[in-house]
């Protein structure tokens, strides 16, 4: 997080280095306005490409490793928590890697303190204290702990700042490539290098750090030194912020109260350093295939940023304290005595600032590409198929034996490079359809750079499948076509699938697979209604079907595709129960269980709309409401919503983010077992509800509250 958003120039095209802690050289031409790219531009080696065969080794390993890549210290305090508190508390080792020093201007300073000369090494050194001091309190440490300061060998023969604290077997580890954020003439350093490949960054040389010389990166450097920190940890989570922002258009004021780039919900370095980020994975999966390797086993999630001032906040009033709370040692003071000499954290963020900052980005969490943890399904023989993305290709995990919750090797089904989440549908004769958002071209600098919706169809039920189809994207051009969310599907009783994916307007568009499997062309629902990503779609008694989506002023609900009246404001996705007989459909979830409905269905608000039971947290409201009364369901976060014998069953997480479960009058808390990841799925067999989530060791976990395991009840 950064409160700047300068413009960018144009560079001509030749190696050009821009110092960052001296002079650089001028730059020249006329900025191109916002950073419309994230694509991989041709380089001095062969890029990576779509690779959707299936059939790739994978790696097996139950250590879980969390690394997150952020632009500036903070990135993670205010976009990526509460889930990296969450894997932390369960004892999770985290690796944090800062692509940019954060000097900014070099002012580090708030109203009441003395005027001061700018001081970017100052600064930056300030503001990698604050880190370790809000780590040293998440690992239950007096902020002021000391940490072991040193240097770790990158690729290239760079070397980078590391601090590592350890406390009851959990362990953090920080490194700093120190980038810049601004050249010379303060022009947004990270957009421009990951646009140019003539150009070159050198590094920040922080005060009081173990680094004694800079180092230079051009757009490969820091691609392999990415890759370089990926192939040394190995991680099974990955944690990255957004590559894809929203289109926002606003006038210049309010972008530059904003701190966004022009035409986009989020500031350029966080775009810049989570293309690269992404690229870095993508080049990983790539050289690991190319060589003959297992394809690394990890679980990606990308987090909304400036996003986070634009749309309802989705934290309740504990989990935001919390949240809050983790900045203020980072913030710091400059009255504190924490033994760096350059300061004591990053002062504008410090004391009540996070919660009456006007832009609101502590206020919530969101996911790029939210989802609800593996698509399950139930086989013919009674065995269960999980199905989800790991190292960005779609794989199956079969259950060993019926009811035994227990998981063989993954099945690679390839598709990759996918986006985080799928979207599933179970046609009538009970094949699966998997659906996912690749990123089909990562062609160059000026080249193609899309995303499309893709199609895996199973040839018979429980059986294989056949290969990868695409269905292009409701959008034209590449720039829109990035912005498409995921893919959300649903049977209806006349044997039709019907598609939804989120557009570039923040609408909905739709196709209609026919019951002969033609597919009609992508168009809009319309409605001028403008939603979030996380849709649901069901099907009523009556073979109508509904799309739920939350929205700026209240959810939206389409009918057979026609708006129908708006449902109160929700700060999450939507949960839907249809009445007998029918099926729902979302990212992820239980699709194909006997009489079972799954899916992402969020939280909150109202019931009884056009025969569905509609369930959502109000905006920061930790109240899940149904028909406008509380569901004595407390927590955060988006819930999966179904029926059986017993009454309505919820899943989904309490306060302390673990993963609760409520049939009829009768409440579970999972306390036991791997830090969940992401949501997970609801499924109704024989035996009683179950959840299926995938830990943070990548592996899936089943989880059944009625055989008392690992549950706590009331």
């Amino acid at each position: 997080m950064d409160d700047s958003s300068e413009p960018r120039t144009g560079l001509p095209r030749r190696r050009r280095v821009l110092a960052a802690a001296i002079g650089a050289a001028a730059l020249a031409g006329p900025l191109a306005a916002g950073l419309t790219g994230c694509s991989v531009p041709a380089s001095r080696r062969t890029g990576p490409t779509a690779d959707p065969a299936p059939g790739m080794p994978i790696a097996s390993s139950r250590r879980a490793q969390l690394l997150q890549i952020a632009a500036h210290p903070d990135d993670d305090l205010y976009f990526m928590n509460p889930d990296t508190q969450r894997m932390l508390d369960a004892g999770v080792p985290l690796v944090s890697v800062y692509v940019t020093a954060g000097e900014h201007t070099g002012k580090n300073w708030i109203q009441g303190m003395p005027e001061t000369a700018p001081d970017k090494a100052a600064y930056s050194s300030a503001r990698h204290q604050g880190l370790r001091q809000a780590y040293a309190t998440l690992l239950g440490l007096d902020m002021f702990t000391p940490w072991q300061k040193g240097t770790t060998p990158l690729s290239g023969g760079r070397s980078a700042e590391i601090n590592t604290l350890t406390h009851g077997g959990r362990r953090v580890e920080l490194i700093f490539l120190n980038l810049p954020m601004h050249t010379s003439r303060r022009y947004m350093a990270l957009p421009a290098l990951w646009d140019d490949r003539a150009l070159e960054l050198r590094t920040h040389l922080s005060a009081d750090s173990p680094v004694d010389r800079s180092d230079t990166y051009d757009h490969d450097q820091l691609i392999e030194v990415l890759v370089g920190l990926l192939d040394r940890y190995r991680p099974t989570v990955v944690q990255t912020l957004d590559p894809d922002p929203d289109i926002q258009v606003s006038d210049e004021a309010t972008r530059k109260r904003d701190s966004e780039q022009p035409g986009y919900s989020d500031h350029g370095d966080h775009t810049a350093v989570a293309c690269f980020s992404w690229a870095a994975l993508i080049r990983w999966v790539a050289d690991t295939a190319r060589s003959g390797g297992t394809i690394p086993a990890f679980v990606a999630t990308a987090f909304r940023g400036y996003y986070n001032r634009h749309w309802p906040k989705n934290l309740p009033p504990r989990v935001l304290k919390e949240k809050a709370d983790n900045l203020v040692p980072y913030g710091g003071d400059p009255s504190w005595q924490c033994g760096n000499p350059s300061g004591c954290g990053d002062y504008g963020v410090g004391g009540d600032r996070p919660l009456t900052n006007k832009k609101g980005w502590v206020r919530a969490t969101h996911h790029r590409w939210p989802g609800a943890g593996p698509t399950v399904v139930e086989r013919p023989d009674g065995r269960l198929d999980a199905f989800g993305v790991l190292g960005l290709r779609a794989v199956r995990w079969r259950e060993t034996e019926e009811g035994s919750g227990r998981w063989g090797e993954p099945e690679d089904l390839g598709g990759g490079p996918l986006a985080p989440a799928l979207g599933s549908a179970t046609l009538l004769d009970g094949r699966v359809l998997l659906f996912g958002v690749r990123f089909a071209a990562l062609a160059g600098h000026g080249g193609p750079n899309r995303r499309e919706v893709v199609l895996l169809e199973q040839r018979s039920p429980g059986g294989p499948f056949l290969a990868w189809r695409g269905l292009g994207s409701p959008e034209r051009g590449d720039d829109r076509g990035r912005r498409i969310g995921v893919p959300v599907a649903v049977t209806a009783p006349d044997g039709r699938v019907h598609l939804f994916v989120r557009d570039a307007d923040k609408g909905v568009s739709t196709r209609v697979r026919e019951a002969d499997g033609a597919w009609s062309a992508w168009r809009s629902l319309g409605g001028g209604v403008e939603v979030q990503d996380g849709l649901n779609a069901v099907v009523d008694e009556a073979g109508r079907v509904h799309v739920l989506a939350a929205g700026r002023e209240s959810v939206a609900h389409w009918i057979d595709g026609t708006l129908a009246d708006p449902l109160p404001l929700a700060g999450d996705p939507v949960a839907a129960v249809p009445g007998t007989g029918g099926t729902s459909g979302s990212a992820g979830g239980s699709v194909g269980t006997r009489g079972s409905v799954g899916g992402t269905a969020g939280t909150g608000g109202a019931g009884g709309s056009g025969g569905l039971a509609v369930y959502y947290r109000a905006p920061a409201a930790k109240e899940l409401l149904s028909g406008g009364r509380n569901a004595s369901f407390d927590g955060y976060g988006p819930v999966a919503a179904a029926a059986d014998a017993h009454g309505t069953v919820l899943l989904g997480r309490d306060l302390r983010g673990r993963i609760q479960l409520r049939r009829g009058d009768r409440l579970w808390t999972r306390t036991q077992g791997t830090a969940p990841v992401q949501a997970a799925a609801l499924c109704l067999v024989p035996g009683g509800p179950l959840a299926v989530g995938l830990g943070a060791d990548a592996h899936p976990w089943v989880w059944r509250p009625a055989d008392g395991s690992g549950a706590s009840h009331s």
